[in-house]
């Protein structure tokens, strides 16, 4: 099994649609082996404190804790992000991980950049490659995108355009 460093942003995308019939979060966790930082644990503490989508999509991914890789890693000094992001992109290059999850996507030439190894992707294009593996149907994904999209504020956003229109 493939291992996947996902960053809160994409984690909390994923936790938006849980619940659902396509449950990509499920998914996820069913495919990959997904690690994150202790710092994103963190991170989703802070974001389910929240009474919002959001907050209840965190609350979802805390839910399914047991299923993740949580580990320890140190935090590169001279990187120009939040921990977060800085903590996911050190153990993604750290554990040698196949692919890292990140929503940040006015950061993501930076997050890019600074991967070793390692492929990022963002939410979008993983419910394309779930379709591609026949993980998920092509009509569900784009469901799922636009709950997602619309809950996250996506309506504009390329990555998402691409990803729909490779969907439909």
């Amino acid at each position: 099994m493939a291992r996947l460093v996902a960053d809160t942003s994409g984690l909390v995308s994923l936790g938006i649609a849980a619940g659902r019939d396509a449950e990509p979060l499920a998914l996820c966790l069913e495919t990959y082996d997904v690690t994150v930082p202790e710092t994103v644990v963190d991170e989703l503490r802070d974001v389910a404190a929240y009474d919002d989508v959001h907050g209840r999509a965190a609350d979802a991914v805390i839910d399914r804790r047991a299923d993740l890789t949580v580990r320890s890693v140190e935090l590169d000094a001279e990187f120009p992000l939040d921990d977060g992001e800085n903590a996911t992109v050190s153990l993604a290059n750290e554990a040698d991980a196949a692919l890292l999850l990140c929503d940040e996507f006015t950061s993501l030439g930076l997050v890019h950049a600074s991967l070793a190894d390692t492929r990022l992707l963002t939410t979008p294009t993983l419910l394309s490659v779930l379709v591609r593996r026949d993980r998920l149907d092509a009509d569900a994904a784009v469901d799922e995108l636009d709950t997602i999209g619309g809950a996250r504020s996506w309506d504009a956003n390329s990555y998402v355009q691409r990803a729909r229109s490779l969907l439909e």
